[in-house]
């Protein structure tokens, strides 16, 4: 899926409109998570805390309709990617730390964890795992021998 810039502009001021309802300050709120619902027929964005309670929606446009198979894992990515280069508004949210962004599909479950803002934890997705239980394979097996 080609990413639009309309697509983009939607994302961005989603996790805006999230940050507004969430400021920053002295007493921060207990919510643990942000779940990101993501509907493959209406094209729906729709960010709700841990009691189920909406904090904002949007329609992006280009997912309305979308029957591709890979759906969830191109979403993942987008939202992925979006989140990271919007890290200084996410990162500093009115929320008790650790929080995690978590992309949920039609069904309310849990597809993948995008986004965990704590200072000493990052996740590591996609590319960067790939290949990772053929290197440790390998590793252990090198260890074996010697």
């Amino acid at each position: 899926m080609q990413v639009t810039e309309q697509t983009t502009q939607q994302i961005e001021r989603s996790i805006k409109k999230i940050a507004q309802k969430l400021p920053a300050n002295e007493e921060t709120s207990l919510l643990t998570d942000i779940h990101l619902l993501v509907s493959q027929d209406s094209g729906e964005l729709i960010a709700y805390d841990d009691n189920d309670q909406e904090i904002t929606r949007c329609v992006v446009e280009q997912w309305i309709d979308n029957k591709d198979e890979s759906f969830y894992d191109e979403v993942t990515a987008i939202l992925r990617k979006e989140l990271h280069q919007m890290h200084e508004v996410v990162d500093n949210l009115g929320i008790m730390k650790p929080y995690s962004f978590v992309l949920e599909n039609d069904d309310r479950e849990a597809v993948a964890e995008l986004y965990v803002a704590d200072d000493d934890t990052i996740i590591l997705g996609g590319d960067l795992m790939e290949g990772l239980d053929q290197d440790l394979d390998s590793f252990f097996d090198s260890l074996m021998k010697g």
